[in-house]
């Protein structure tokens, strides 16, 4: 999913955030890599990492609700270990 997001931002953010988050580059180190002030790097990558968030939250709003979906069959199977667990207990 994060693979999938970094692949949709927008030209030039890609990069920045692979180079600082990923690679561990210095804002120095990318700024001369990408021939460009270290301002432009600090703000690249903090709108990089903003669209990031917005894109990640919107797909795990979406995924929640099937995240371990609790079905009957499962209840009557995890209410019967409970109760078997209690019953040895006492």
């Amino acid at each position: 999913m994060l693979e999938a997001a970094i692949d949709e931002l927008p030209e030039n953010f890609p990069l920045v955030f692979l180079l600082r988050a990923v690679e561990e580059m210095g804002v120095a180190e990318t700024a001369e890599a990408l021939e460009v002030p270290e301002e432009t790097v600090k703000t690249r990558l903090h709108c990089a990492r903003a669209l990031l968030r917005r894109s990640l939250d919107h797909h795990t709003q979406a995924a929640t609700p099937t995240v371990f979906s609790f079905h009957l069959s499962r209840c009557d199977r995890v209410v019967s270990a409970v109760l078997a667990r209690i019953a040895t207990k006492l």
